[in-house]
Formats: structure tokens, sequence, C-alpha cells
């Protein structure tokens, strides 16, 4: 007893138990295991004195070093019974609870110096007074409450019960259906140390009545899985007894045996399928059952449940997302495209941020983006390196030309030949539910009388539908929200609008030659060497050589070609090797490189060589990159009239009129300068003249009897667009004021009727194309001027003169050479 230890309160030595999941009481008499070298040395010493001891507990479980703020105030005081020391270098001892105690000052060290542990003054914690007949009454209430507890939970010793029932003393009955109940440790604490009785018998018997009613819906839970398991064992039991009727039969199981393997993989991906897919899956199993074979319907469902099965319900890709990972596998596979990595990069930024904030409407959100450039400059391999990033698989949906809907949607499982949607198909394919989908060529989608797959790309690419995805053929919905979507596209334009809506645009731009040069050293020929088995010691291409096969072997924004170049000239190498035995190695150099090739392919267009009346370098877009376009036009006596050749398309054909009519304004307002004495004359002014009298032309005369012929050279090529406003104005007006064009100059730009220049696209391109052909100088909008050079390359700009302008007469200032 305690009072064996009087007085109190008394210096004691402490120990300090971390396990979270042990509580001790007063009455009990407790092995503990102790590990630490200061509750070992705290234990010799209470034996060496009087075998008394302070228990508490601690508020954190991962100490480090003892403080008064990490110890609770209340523990157990009590005895040693028993200490024995344990192979393992552990203590055990059997511990006797005697009485609650508390710390009344602040923990200290001992003063002892061979041995070291923690102590402070303990003192009996006291009891408050309580009112007797009250305490019966909760008494009465607490026995009724913990008997019906009690038979709910089998794992109460009856002894136990039997001793708490007997027990009248309200603080040592609390403490023991405490025990009984198995507090977690700040449970077990709050209650323990609450000195105020009637509180704490209240408080248990609250606790008693909610882990009754958890109990009661434990129980009922617990009763209808029991029947619906002994449902599923009468069915499986059934069934066996029906298979060896089959067997004794001599009739085939092999059906009983699928249907047996289709409920098994039906019970793995419940957790991962929806309420509506389990409905569907499991009423086609159970029709299959039934028909037999001779059923025509038999092969139809079986094949159909062998497609839903395939699909990976149950797999997905696990590794975190990290931007980390993504700039580093973009910058290793790709040279250049700066500005696309970065967007790419910012993009995935918001959706880390989200994931990592736990912000609820982003989490696994689909994600679209869209690249779109010229072929060849590396879209679809933009998003290979995604999903190598990301650790997740890679599917290519190839919609060119797609223009029936069911080939996304799937075919209703009535037609002849009917499968599941290319969606459906490509996370088969991946085998997971969050891989990267690439869609390309989204910008070549066709339109029939099969329906439009734009209205179903609405649905798969907008993440607040594409939660419940629906295939035709599957007849269920699954959760596209975790793909991440990538369209590729040549022309954004094409794409229709509520598609782009739903899109995350990224430009990928043409190459520079200089770009094109690293790319292949860096990248292409060693990708090459490796597929043709080549050695760097059997195959060399020089620099120079390289370049002459960027800039006249090939022609394009990408380098698709040049790899095809590439891999040409290691074939005919390869081949060389081995033919002659004494060949070791093949160089390529700029001597040499024309035996490997019948012609040079390409050749850009270069300017002239000295400035020319009517004939000006215009910039445009092609889908292989910038290039220069000269237009030339010439003049013959008439009547005004205008002639147009090259084939243009309808836009470009109204750009030359409102060229022509905006020159015409220039000329009636005296803004072009025209020498009337080159304006020829009629036969009536010719007399008029020959009879010594004075003629009068007027400037507006040289557009009234001239007639004109446009040419746009390569008449074998369409050519359409606006942009070429501003150099087809250059071209008249140098053409009727005789006046020469300096051939060092290139322009791209719209032109209204009132003269002014509208800004146009592509500037990239027409500005690398301009580069390319020898171009000093180039005359833009001005709105591309303020808005567009931030995305071209410091090469190109320090290489040209970039001029500004607003309207016309800037630009005519800047062309016309009226001193040549």
């Amino acid at each position: 007893m305690i009072n064996n230890y009087l007085p109190f309160p008394r210096e004691l030595p402490i120990i300090v138990i971390e396990d979270e999941s042990s509580f001790y009481y007063p009455f009990m008499i407790s092995p503990i295991f102790f590990k630490k070298k200061e509750d070992i040395d705290a234990i010799t010493h209470s034996l060496k004195s009087d075998s008394i001891i302070f228990l508490a507990y601690s508020k954190d479980v991962n100490l480090n070093s003892i403080e008064d703020s990490n110890i609770e105030r209340f523990g157990v005081i009590g005895s040693i019974m028993r200490k024995v020391d344990m192979p393992d270098g552990r203590v055990k001892i059997l511990f006797q609870g005697l009485e609650k105690g508390e710390i009344i000052d602040s923990v200290r060290n001992s003063k002892t110096r061979k041995i070291k542990f923690i102590m402070a003054n303990i003192d009996i914690s006291p009891k408050e007074p309580y009112d007797k007949q009250r305490s019966e009454a909760i008494n009465s209430v607490l026995n009724e409450k913990l008997s019906f507890y009690a038979k709910l939970n089998s794992s109460i010793p009856q002894d136990l019960l039997t001793t708490i029932y007997e027990t009248n003393e309200p603080y040592r009955k609390a403490e023991l259906v405490a025990s009984v109940l198995k507090f977690n440790r700040t449970v077990a604490y709050k209650f323990y140390k609450n000195n105020n009785i009637e509180d704490k018998l209240l408080d248990i018997i609250e606790y008693i009545i909610s882990e009754i009613n958890t109990l009661k819906i434990q129980h009922e839970i617990r009763k209808k899985v029991q029947v619906k398991i002994d449902h599923a064992n009468k069915e499986y039991f059934l069934r066996e007894q029906l298979r060896e009727i089959h067997k004794e039969l001599g009739d085939d199981t092999q059906k009983e045996d699928d249907v047996l393997k289709m409920r098994q993989r039906l019970i793995e991906i419940t957790p991962f399928i929806t309420e509506d897919a389990l409905k569907e899956i499991t009423k086609q199993i159970n029709r299959f059952a039934k028909i037999t074979g001779e059923n025509s319907d038999s092969a139809m469902l079986q094949s159909y449940l062998e497609s839903v099965f395939e699909i990976p319900f149950d797999k997905e890709s696990s590794k975190k997302l990290s931007i980390k990972n993504i700039q580093k596998e973009l910058d290793k596979d790709h040279f250049s495209l700066e500005v696309a990595k970065d967007k790419i990069v910012e993009f995935f930024a918001t959706k880390e941020l989200a994931k990592k904030r736990a912000v609820e409407n982003q989490k696994d959100s689909g994600m679209i983006l869209c690249f779109f450039g010229p072929p060849g400059v590396g879209k679809t391999s933009l998003a290979n390196s995604i999903a190598n990033a990301l650790d997740r698989p890679l599917v290519r949906i190839a919609l060119g030309g797609l223009e029936d809907v069911n080939e996304l949607r799937g075919h209703r499982r009535t037609y002849i030949g009917a499968m599941v949607g290319r969606i459906v198909q490509g996370l088969i394919e991946a085998k997971s539910m969050n891989p990267v989908v690439v869609l390309d060529e989204i910008d070549k989608i066709g339109r029939s009388y099969k329906g439009d797959p734009t209205a179903a790309l609405l649905e798969i690419l907008d993440p607040e539908q594409n939660k419940a995805y629906r295939d035709y053929y599957l007849n269920f919905s699954i959760d596209l929200s975790k793909v991440i979507f990538v369209a590729t596209a040549n022309d954004y334009g094409s794409i229709p609008a509520p598609l782009r809506d739903r899109m995350e645009r990224i430009y990928i731009g043409s190459y520079m030659p200089s770009e094109k040069f690293e790319i292949a050293k860096k990248y292409l020929i060693p990708q090459e060497l490796k597929k043709h088995s080549l050695s760097r010691s059997e195959f060399e291409i020089n620099a120079d050589a390289l370049k002459m096969l960027i800039d006249e072997y090939t022609r394009e924004a990408g380098v698709r070609n040049l790899r095809r170049q590439i891999a040409s000239l290691m074939r005919k190498s390869a081949k060389m090797i081995l033919l002659d035995d004494t060949l070791t190695k093949v160089k390529i150099t700029p001597k040499n490189i024309e035996e490997f090739f019948k012609e040079k392919s390409f050749q850009y267009t270069k300017i002239e060589d000295s400035p020319r009346i009517g004939v000006v370098n215009g910039m445009v877009w092609t889908s292989v990159g910038g290039e220069i376009l000269k237009i030339e036009i010439i003049k013959t006596k008439g009547n005004g009239a205008i002639k147009i050749t090259g084939s243009l398309g309808d836009v470009m054909k109204e750009s030359v009129q409102i060229a022509y009519s905006a020159v015409k304004i220039l000329i009636d307002n005296h803004e072009l300068e025209i020498d009337t004495s080159k304006i020829p004359l009629s036969e009536k002014e010719r007399e008029k003249l020959s009879e010594g009298k004075k003629v009068e032309l007027d400037a507006s005369d040289v557009y009234k009897r001239y007639d004109l012929h446009i040419h746009f050279p390569e008449g074998a090529i369409k050519k359409d667009g606006p942009s070429a406003g501003i150099a087809i104005a250059s071209v008249i007006a140098s053409t009727l004021s005789d006046t020469s064009i300096d051939n060092q100059v290139a322009m791209t730009g719209e032109i209204n009727l009132r003269g002014g220049v509208l800004p146009i696209g592509g500037l990239k391109e027409k500005l690398i194309g301009a580069f390319k052909a020898g171009v000093k100088k180039v005359i833009i909008p001005a709105k591309n001027f303020e808005h567009d050079l931030h995305d071209i390359s410091d090469e190109v700009k320090d290489s040209l003169e970039i001029i500004g302008v607003k309207d016309v007469k800037e630009v005519l200032e800047h062309i016309l050479l009226r001193d040549v």
C-alpha cells in the first residue's frame, strides 16, 4: 500500500513512458520493458532505495531530450516488484501501480555521479469529495450501459466485468472501466487527469453510448456482408456442382471457366469502376452465362466482355508530378525551343502546386496542351519527353482525315464488327488509366454524314465532362480526367473555335540553320549512328558539309528531312564499307557530298543583284517555313486594266485590287511623284502638240493609260493570304512612278483601302526566310514590331534591320530609290 511509503510529497525517480499504445492505472500490475539508459538507471536507483518510482507520460513520442514541457503532469506512483535483465540489453520490470500522483515542481537531473536519471517532487493527487447518492445513481447507469456494451463486445473478460459491477468506490470503478475501454493515449490521459469523479463517470458513460452505436452499425454491416458471402458461397458451390455434372456428361466446361474468370476479374476491378459500369458488366456476364454456344449473341457477348476486362481500370502510374523532372527531360531531348519548354513547365507548375496544396477543384484534373507549328519541329517528341518525365506510357491517336464519330466514340454493339472507340483502345494499349495521349493532326479532322468527330472531342477534352466519358460500345462511363491529352496541329486556325477554347496552345516555330546544325550534331547524327550500327570512327560529316546539307539538300521548318538525308548518307556509307574491305571510314566533306546525291534538292530564292523597277521581295509563310516571294509587274499601253497571274487565291486577288486602289489615291493626292513627261499621249494630244499647242497631263493619267500585268512566279504553287498587300502596293507604285525598288529590302504586311498597314501572322518564319535569302532590311507592320519581336532569335534580329510601318507612304519612303 502507498501508506508504507509515507510521507508525501517526496522526491522520486521518474520514468517517462513514450509508447503511444500503453497506459497504466494505479490498480494494475503490469510487465514493462525499458531500453534507454536513463530509464534503467532510474530503476536501479529505485531498487537500491525503497523500490518506489513515478511513471509519467510524454507529450511527444519522438523525444530527443526530457524537459518540463515534454512531460504530462499526472502519472502513477508505484513499486517495482521484480526486475529481469533480457538478453537483448533490455530490462523487464513487474510494476505495481499504487496511487495517482502529480508533479508539483520542475523536473531535474539526479545528483548521483555514476547513474543519470530525472526526478521531481511528487505528491498524491487529491480526490475531490462527491455526493454519495448521485454517485450511486451514476454507478447504476454505468453498470447498465457497460452490460449492454459487453454483449456487443465479446472481448471483455467476464471476471473483470464482475469486479467492476461489485466495485462501489467511484474512483477505482472509473479507472477499471477506462482500462476495459482501451482508450488511446490522448483520450485515456484526458479521463485520467480529471479529479471530478462525477464529470469523469458521465464522460465515460457518454463514450460507452457512442461506442455502442458504433458497434451496432458494425454488426449490421457484418450481417449484410455475411449474407452476401453466404449467397456467393452458395452460388459458387452450385456452379462447381454444375461443372462436375458437365464433366461427368462429357460436356465442354470452357465457357464455365471463362465466366468464373470474368466474375473474379469483376471483383478485382469493382472498387475502381462506377455503379453503372458494375451493373452493365454484371448484366452482360449473366447473359453470357445463360446462353448456349450456338446462340449468335454468344460470340458478341464474349468479345464485348473480353474488351471490357482489357481496360486497365485498376492500373495507373503513381510517379509524383515534378516540374524539375519535366524541365530536365525537355532540356535533355530538345535543343532550343526555350519559349515552348518554358510554357510547358509553367503549365505543369500550376498542377504540381495544386496537388501540394490539396486544391480540391484541381486535383487529378485532366490536362490539355496543343502544340502547333510546321511539320518536323518536334511537336510529338515534346509529348514523348513529358511522358518520360512523368513515367507514363505514350499513346498516339492519328485524327487526320477522321470523319466517322463512331471511331472515337465506339460502335454500338448492334452493328456487325462493333468495337471500342480509339480513346478507350488507347487506354488498353497503354495499360494505364493516366497515360499521355497524343491527338495527332487535330486540325485535319473531317466532317461527313457519319457525324462530326469534333463534337465528341469537345467532351473528351473538357475536364468538366470527361470524368464520365461514355463509349457507345461499352455502354457505361469511364474516367478520363487523369489522362494528359496533347494535341498537335500544323494550322491552329483550322481547329474549330470550341475545341481551341479547351486547349492550352503552345507554338513550335521554325528552326534557324544554326539551330538545325546543333540539333544534327547533338541528336540526329548520334541517334542515326546507333540505328545504322555505325561508330564515330567509321562515319564522319564535317561542319561545312553539314551546313551544306542543311542549306542545299533540305528545305523545311523542322529537321525531319534533315534526319532522312543523314540516314541516307549513312546507308550509302555502310554499303561502301561492306563492298570495299580496305575502307574503314567514310568522311563527308563539301567536295564529295555531291557524290552521294544526284543533285541539290533545294535552293533558297535569292535577292536581285541590283535595284530594279517593278520587282519587289515579298515575304511568305509556307508549311516548310518562311520564303522570299518575288512579285513582278510590267506596264503596257492601255486603259487602266490589270491582269494577275501566278495561281492566286481569292484573298490574294482582292489584295491586288486593294493595293491598286491605295496607290491610285496616293497619285491623286500627289503623295506619289509621277513624271508626266513619260506618260504616252493620245492621238489627239499628239496632233495638238504638233500644232504648237500646249498639252497638260495630270498625274492620274498614268494609271488610266497603262495596263498592268502582275505576276507571282512559281505558278504551279497555290498562293493565298492578305499579307502581301504592302509588297503589291510597292511594286505597283514603282512601275507607275518609274522608280527602282531597293533589292536589299523584303516586306510583309496587309493593307486596307486607306493605305493603313495591318498586322500579319507567321512573322518568325518569314524573318528566317528573309535571313536565309540574304536580305539586309525588312519592313513589317508596326503592331508586329511592337508585340512579336520578343519571339525572334537574336541571330536573326542582329542580322536584319527591322522597320515597323503604319501606312503605305512610310513603306515607299524606305524602298523607292529615286536617285538610281
